[in-house]
């Protein structure tokens, strides 16, 4: 009966979904107007390349940024050590070529005599360690580096970036111009990967007397195969080839334009009147209620790639009752993922109980199919019994109406509608929902400044620990006040080994561990559902669910 309540519950909302969507597409609520693009044939007469970011990219600074709009935009016009091709190889970028010590501890680094800068300077092994340690720094400005953390592999990285030790102690260190020298605590087999993020990417020294250097396009000096030409705040972005890149002539594309409309209804029709040459995720968003229409209409051009990233729901351990594990329990109970994965998502994702998703490596094969995410069971009555036995422990009689926030986006309010509705439904209580401009959302989530919140997470590389160590009590992307001895420890023995079968271990202690104490609800392991105008080449969605651009091309079909 529950069951049978809950599906006619939901379709109800699918239903007002559909009737509110209506048939004339809206404008972006982030300032974006369609009338901004550029036309042409597919983009095709021009070579260009156009996709929608929904919204302003909260920094274009490779240290502070930590979200994929941001990353989009980064990735095409900064580039690290390395690179990763779409078959997820590892290959040279700015470092021509690298040794590893016999013991694995020491990287050498040897950086292209042709690598420049936008500006026409030469890119030195000097800017990377400024770079790194730049991003380890404590005082860093407007605020430390929420992915510091990802440098904690180097020596003494970790000592500086809390504190208790200095710049001095890192151990990276430019022996020439063109020669760097990397020391890191333990043997890390996929270290050379992690140089392709962006968090390891250089910036021109010149940053140092401007710290406002990553706001306006002009005063951006980058050393990636694309620059920024122009950015009109929360409308477009442009991106034309540096003539300075080392492999200019691979790059096709003469233009990568972006747009930001925050409405599903209006980038459709964007794209369906040849103002976007693409149209979904990563960063955009293809109307949920038209996926079966769109598919069936235009077989050559939809796709649905199944991607190593978690959709999941955080909870504010430090507030009342969600400091409460029964509680936190309860809510994650009393969800039917599935409901979620075929009512209101209907994109192929697939129902989460864990934290890591498929496609990322494990010991011998995939992590996921080494280690079950069976860590518990979707169970209303149970739910009911914990959730008042964990409000008796808080000395609350009641679950006070609380609030489920998420950044502007037609999904995420699906998503969050129906949830809230099982939690009636199921438990009898009230959860509100309400919107928030993206960058005002990190903010709040960074802050704690929030009771629920929405989340999701890519894999920064293909390890199991980009997923694991994100709720470490020193991860800066840690935004739910969860804080465990244990668990660190058990993320520093995933660290401290190269034997695989320990750190496999390890981490899959860790995630039971952390699906014990759910300071998330995981949700569902994402799918990427996107639109692609026929011709374009070399564009793809990596393992981990990001748009790779740079070497695109167009070729009339």
């Amino acid at each position: 009966m529950k069951r049978k309540s809950l599906a006619t519950a939901i379709s109800m909302l699918l239903v007002i979904a559909l009737l509110a969507s209506g048939c004339v597409s809206k404008p972006g609520t982030n300032g974006g107007n369609e009338g901004e693009a550029p036309t042409g044939s597919n983009g095709a007469s021009k070579n260009e390349f156009r996709m929608n970011l929904s919204t302003e990219p909260p920094t274009m600074d490779p240290a502070q940024a930590q979200d994929q709009v941001s990353a989009t935009v980064i990735n095409g016009v900064y580039e690290g050590l390395t690179r990763i091709n779409e078959k997820g190889e590892v290959l040279p970028a700015v470092a021509k070529e690298w040794k590893m010590s016999e013991d694995g501890k020491t990287y050498t680094f040897t950086i292209r005599d042709d690598a420049k800068w936008s500006n026409g300077d030469a890119v030195t092994a000097q800017d990377f360690e400024y770079s790194w340690k730049r991003v380890l720094d404590p005082d860093l400005k407007p605020e430390p580096s929420a992915y510091a953390y990802l440098l904690y592999y180097i020596q003494g990285a970790e000592a500086y970036n809390t504190g208790k030790g200095s710049a001095d102690d890192v151990a990276v260190k430019a022996l020439d111009e063109h020669t760097l020298e990397v020391k890191i605590n333990a043997p890390t087999p996929y270290f050379a990967s992690i140089m392709a993020f962006q968090t390891y990417f250089p910036v021109h020294q010149s940053v140092k007397d401007n710290p406002a250097f990553a706001a306006e396009a002009s005063t951006m000096i980058t050393n990636g195969p694309f620059k920024l030409s122009e950015w009109k705040k929360n409308t477009s972005m442009t991106l034309i080839p540096n003539e300075n890149y080392y492999e200019k002539d691979q790059i096709k594309l003469s233009k990568v334009y972006f747009t930001m409309v925050n409405d599903s209804g209006s980038e459709l029709s964007m794209y369906q009147t040849d103002k976007l040459d693409y149209a979904g995720m990563p960063t955009g968003l293809l109307p949920l209620d038209q996926l079966s229409t769109l598919k069936e209409s235009n077989p050559n051009e939809f796709n649905i790639k199944g991607t190593a990233s978690l959709y999941y729901f955080l909870l504010n351990t430090t507030e009342k009752p969600f400091d409460n594990v029964k509680v936190r329990k309860a809510l994650s109970m009393a969800i039917s993922r599935k409901d979620i994965t075929e009512k209101v998502t209907q994109g192929g994702q697939l129902p989460a109980f864990g934290l890591v998703p498929p496609g990322i490596l494990g010991q011998k094969e995939e992590f996921r199919s080494e280690v079950s995410d069976d860590y518990f069971k979707e169970d209303y009555e149970e739910a009911k019994k914990l959730l008042a036995e964990g409000l008796a422990e808080s000395n609350m009689t009641e679950m006070p109406e609380f609030s489920i926030i998420y950044n502007t986006n037609d999904l995420h309010q699906k998503v969050a509608e129906a949830i809230a509705e099982m939690w009636r439904v199921n438990l009898g209580i009230k959860a509100n929902i309400g919107n928030q401009e993206w960058g005002v959302f990190l903010k709040n989530r960074n802050a704690l400044n929030y009771e629920v919140a929405r989340g999701g997470w890519g894999a920064d590389y293909n390890d199991p620990i980009s997923f694991i160590d994100l709720f470490t009590t020193q991860s800066g992307n840690n935004n739910t006040g969860y804080a465990k001895k244990e668990y660190d420890a058990l993320v520093d023995q995933a660290y401290g080994t190269d034997d695989q079968a320990i750190r496999m271990k390890a981490m899959a202690d860790a995630e039971k561990m952390l699906m014990d104490d759910r300071p998330i609800i995981p949700l569902y392991y994402y799918s990427t559902v996107y639109m692609m105008k026929p011709g374009f080449k070399d564009i793809f969605i990596d393992f981990k669910g990001d748009i790779n651009y740079v070497r695109g091309s167009y070729q009339a079909p």
